[in-house]
């Protein structure tokens, strides 16, 4: 390695697109029987993934291989399983157990020693029981959640690497990442965020797509818009109380 290697180079940024999150399926009765622990009701599998999904596949994601920069991925499990802690040292980053009960679970990603930055957390809530616009679980009957299918649960995100080592940056450079199709062709993942995608993420395994970023930004943008206008209204309103209050303590003045 040369010295040139390690100069960071300034000014740069550049990317990579992951998703993390989880998808469960309903156990049958048969499958609950066969396990050590008769009560669990779901399998599900919390990942890091890439965005792009393969083609001709039911899984979300995972198109790429990330380990090209990601060293390890760990999984903090509710304390009631055994070895909470699962360390995913190679690809896929991925665990899979069964349960009955959703939970949070802590997710770090470790970056190759090239990349020189600090371990990454996100934070994922277990999702076991289909999505409502609401939010709040239903529990199904089983028969009724064998018929509805899997359950995803799933997260884009971008991670930005800020003036990035010169050998990291060839690293990077040299796994361009799958690009998301362009427009919709699948499902979309739901998420509370945007209520209004419950109807269009049913249908079958999900799909990100780079339309979504766009309708994000949008989303964000008008929610933007609205703060300023329910910020402007407020502080109208309590110019015109404080108008108020000093007209009666004038008049109360006046008064004594």
């Amino acid at each position: 390695m040369s010295s040139s290697d390690r100069v960071r180079v300034r000014g740069l940024s550049i990317y990579r697109p992951i998703i993390y999150g989880n998808t469960a399926v309903a156990l049958t009765q048969k499958e609950r029987d066969a396990l050590t622990s008769p009560d669990h009701t779901h399998r599900w599998t919390v990942a890091v993934r890439s965005a792009a999904s393969p083609q001709n596949s039911d899984q979300v994601g995972g198109a790429d291989d990330l380990s090209y920069f990601i060293k390890r991925v760990t999984f903090k499990l509710h304390d009631t399983y055994p070895s909470p802690t699962r360390n995913i040292d190679k690809p896929p980053f991925e665990v899979t157990e069964t349960g009955w009960g959703e939970f949070e679970i802590i997710i770090r990603i470790t970056f190759i020693q090239e990349a020189a930055e600090k371990t990454m957390t996100l934070l994922h809530h277990l999702k076991l029981h289909p999505w409502t616009v609401s939010g709040e679980p239903e529990i199904p009957p089983l028969e009724v959640a064998l018929k509805a299918g899997p359950v995803h649960s799933w997260q884009y995100d971008e991670i930005v690497f800020n003036d990035p080592f010169q050998n990291f940056l060839n690293l990077l450079t040299a796994h361009p990442p799958t690009p998301l199709p362009k427009a919709k062709r699948k499902p979309i993942p739901f998420h509370l965020a945007n209520p209004g995608s419950f109807e269009e993420s049913k249908g079958g395994t999900p799909e990100f797509h780079a339309s979504m970023i766009s309708e994000e930004a949008e989303r964000l943008d008008d929610a933007r818009k609205k703060i300023i206008a329910e910020t402007e209204r407020l502080r109208n309103e309590l110019i015109q109380k404080e108008a108020e209050l000093e007209k009666y303590k004038k008049q109360l003045a006046d008064g004594a």
